[in-house]
């Protein structure tokens, strides 16, 4: 990054009052490289890292809602029980996590960085699919690493102004960005997620309905696949589920998901509906 001038050490360096693009990243493509995801040197050797795993995301009538369950691994083992992978992007949408866990984290706080640097400068929020397009060439950008077995992929979601609803995004490893309809999931427990949201998802979901079908698909998943971590009452862990509509996004309390598990847990096995 260019120095600051030597006559004036407290001034920060040209770089950054030079006018520019409205892109964080492109910034610190120009100035900085070194501090972008995947910019060091790949590892030459397989390494051990925790991964994120199960995500789902739906649409609903006005919105959409957005669930992760709270188990990270290492191999065979738990690595955390309460790990993080729904987070708010902005007001109006979130990103959803899987795959290698600590460059995902980064790519997040990076994303999250990029929208509130193009607000500042541009002085409205980017478009809901302009989002969508800006992660996708930020997953691109970690191709280096996922050649390497380090993978991060995002799912994306949120309220667009433009169309009246909610969207979901998905992306695959060079960047590709996907429109997904109704419903999507990503992770280990993503085929059992799906097979469950195919049961129960149905056009004309109200909020309700739809946190109550995000947090059902994830219990199936956690039947079936041991990486993806289902609510656990006694140490109080719940998934983080997240609903974004036109007044914004909202992270869906424990207590209202403990009471929701309790439901359909007790449901007849094999005729689990909403």
């Amino acid at each position: 990054m260019t120095a600051p001038d030597a006559r004036y050490p407290d001034r920060l360096p040209p770089a950054f009052t030079r006018p520019g693009s409205s892109s964080f990243v492109d910034f610190l493509r120009s100035h900085a490289p070194d501090l972008l995801p995947g910019a060091g040197p790949a590892p030459q050797s397989p390494v051990s890292t925790p991964h994120a795993t199960t995500i789902v995301a739906l649409t609903y009538e006005g919105g959409m809602v957005m669930a992760g369950d709270r188990r990270a691994t290492a191999g065979s083992a738990i690595a955390h029980r309460q790990i993080e992978k729904v987070f708010a992007a902005d007001e109006y949408s979130v990103i959803g996590i899987a795959g290698t866990a600590g460059v995902a984290v980064e790519l997040v706080r990076l994303f999250q960085l990029e929208l509130e640097h193009y607000e500042k400068i541009e002085g409205t929020l980017l478009s809901l699919q302009g989002k969508a397009n800006r992660l996708g060439s930020m997953v691109r950008g970690n191709l280096p690493m996922a050649l390497q077995g380090l993978v991060a992929l995002p799912l994306f979601g949120g309220y667009d102004h433009r169309e009246h609803t909610g969207r979901i995004f998905s992306y695959d490893v060079v960047g590709g960005r996907y429109d997904e309809h109704d419903y999507h999931s990503i992770g280990s427990g993503a085929v059992y997620a799906k097979g469950s949201l195919k049961k129960v998802w149905h056009p004309g979901l109200d909020a309700e309905d739809a946190v109550r079908v995000a947090l059902h698909a994830l219990m199936d998943a956690a039947d079936d696949d041991s990486a993806t971590g289902g609510p656990d009452a006694r140490r109080g862990i719940y998934p983080i589920v997240v609903r974004v509509d036109a007044t914004g996004q909202e992270r869906i309390a424990d207590e209202q998901l403990a009471t929701l598990a309790a439901e359909i847990d007790a449901l007849p096995e094999r005729s689990r509906e909403v």
